[in-house]
């Protein structure tokens, strides 16, 4: 039928991707619906290849019949013995039909269909191997440039690299080599869409499997990267074998491994950090590359963290517009606030506060010794304590047993600094509400100018104890107001005698 039929055949199958069997059978189809426009059906018809697919041929299968009544399904006797002389009547005979014979609107109808099939077969065909290549590198070049979208040739199908998919870095040419992650493979009216990203933090980790033989084998692992693309990007690494170091393993002997990722990145800065389980320790080495000099944990709950660095390292630690902390709190998902020395201590909490308030936050206070002691209050400041001292109030248990007015009685104290003390007191519950009850009656029993003894009740509002004598409750700080039921019930029977 053609001579160049087996060389077509061959060239869809290695430039398209086909596989021959569907070549074959799109042929077959083209040669069915030709057969079909001229006799009305194709239930008879036979496509057959020869040997070596450089012809093919369409045959219509007839039965040898006395009497013609259907010349699409038979054939007369003396017609069949034409073909083959050993044919006779009940048999079947291949009819060779000449496809030049064919309608031409016919050859032309099944010549669409054809390419059509082969359109849909090949799209399909590129969407399979394409699909399964999902989160793959691919190199291509770079053909054109559309609004900012490069399209780039991968040999059977072209790419696309969005705009918003590219480095803000980075500058491209024609022709330029574009090594690219496979980001999403999608089909459209108009054809297969491949699109392509080196924004990705998945094409940061297929560039070190390149360059890392132990994180391909899976010897060191990467446990998480984070990326601000163009500038900088964090990589959490750790390894599954005692003698080999992850950080080192991605460096390489003299940095060859990591100047050739930072080169495929465009100089795009990267650090390689240890990760570990340890969270304070793991949240000191996603601030590289600054040196943190300690790590409070202020919030478990809240995954708030505090680190403590020297005056020289404050703004490496905080990056450019903040870009270090902020790509270190993605790393480690904590919030991290940075300070240095002076910032902490404007806080007005020592660091040995600090940790006894991260013990309480972790409810470990089985690890921390009774407090009794009023400089030991977590909060208290220096100042106040000594004050404090100075009016002969050493103990936490003495403090607790005074109210709002009792302090304003001391010397040196101002209305800030008894709010202070209410509120450390309040904020430390939990370390002094073990006071008995003894020491409030001890406290309270005693006759007040008015010769009267104090009877204790609870607060309405925090059941704390409290005394007549009150007018603010030591603990929640809710005004009090007492009344004597039996002067109002005398007060009663007089009026209504």
């Amino acid at each position: 039928m053609a001579s160049g039929l087996a060389d077509a055949i061959k060239s869809l199958v290695q430039d398209k991707g086909i596989s021959e069997e569907l070549v074959k059978k799109t042929i077959e189809d083209f040669l069915f619906a030709a057969y079909k426009r001229k006799f009305g059906t194709s239930e008879n018809a036979v496509v057959k290849f020869n040997d070596d697919d450089t012809d093919v041929s369409i045959y219509a299968r007839k039965n040898i019949v006395e009497e013609l009544e259907d010349p699409v399904f038979e054939i007369l006797l003396e017609d069949a013995l034409l073909e083959n002389e050993e044919s006779e009547i009940g048999d079947e005979l291949l009819i060779y039909i000449d496809p030049s014979g064919f309608d031409r609107g016919a050859v032309q109808s099944a010549k669409q269909n054809a390419k059509q099939t082969l359109r849909e077969i090949n799209k399909d065909t590129l969407y399979s191997e394409f699909k399964e290549k999902e989160g793959e590198m691919i190199i291509g070049y770079h053909q054109r440039e559309r609004n900012g979208n490069i399209f780039v040739d991968l040999g059977k199908i072209e790419g696309i690299l969005p705009k918003r998919f590219q480095s803000p870095r980075e500058t491209y040419r024609p022709n330029d080599r574009i090594k690219a992650l496979i980001y999403e493979v999608n089909k459209t009216p108009s054809g297969l869409q491949v699109i392509l990203s080196r924004t990705h933090t998945d094409f940061v980790r297929r560039i070190f499997e390149l360059e890392v033989p132990e994180i391909y084998d899976n010897t060191v692992e990467i446990f998480k990267i984070v990326r601000e693309p163009g500038y900088r990007t964090k990589i959490s690494v750790y390894s599954n074998r005692e003698d080999v170091d992850p950080v080192g393993a991605c460096v390489g002997i003299k940095g060859v491994r990591i100047q050739s990722v930072v080169r495929e990145m465009e100089g795009e800065k990267i650090d390689i950090l240890k990760y570990v389980t340890d969270q304070k320790e793991f949240i000191k080495n996603a601030l590289s590359p600054a040196e943190v000099e300690n790590i409070l944990i202020l919030n478990e709950a809240k995954r708030q963290a505090l680190a403590i660095v020297n005056d020289s390292q404050l703004s490496l630690a905080i990056g450019k517009r903040g870009l270090n902390v902020r790509l270190a709190n993605r790393l480690v998902d904590w919030n991290i606030d940075v300070k240095n020395h002076e910032q902490f201590e404007e806080m007005d909490i020592t660091l040995e506060s600090k940790k006894e308030l991260d013990a309480l936050f972790n409810d470990n206070h089985e690890d921390i010794d009774e407090i009794t002691s009023i400089s030991e209050l977590p909060g208290m400041p220096e100042r106040l304590a000594g004050i404090l001292s100075e009016n002969g109030i050493d103990l936490i248990e003495s403090l607790v047993s005074l109210n709002k007015e009792n302090l304003s009685h001391l010397e040196g104290i101002t209305v800030a600094d008894i709010e202070k003390i209410q509120n450390i007191i309040s904020d430390s519950i939990d370390i002094v509400e073990e006071e008995s009850e003894e020491l409030y009656e001890e406290n309270y029993s005693e006759e007040s100018d008015t010769d009267f003894i104090q009877e204790e009740y609870e607060c309405p509002e925090c059941s704390h104890p409290i005394t007549t004598e009150m007018d603010v409750c030591p603990e929640c700080g809710v005004g009090l107001s007492f009344e004597v039921e039996e002067e109002q019930e005398e007060q009663e029977e007089q009026e209504e005698e």
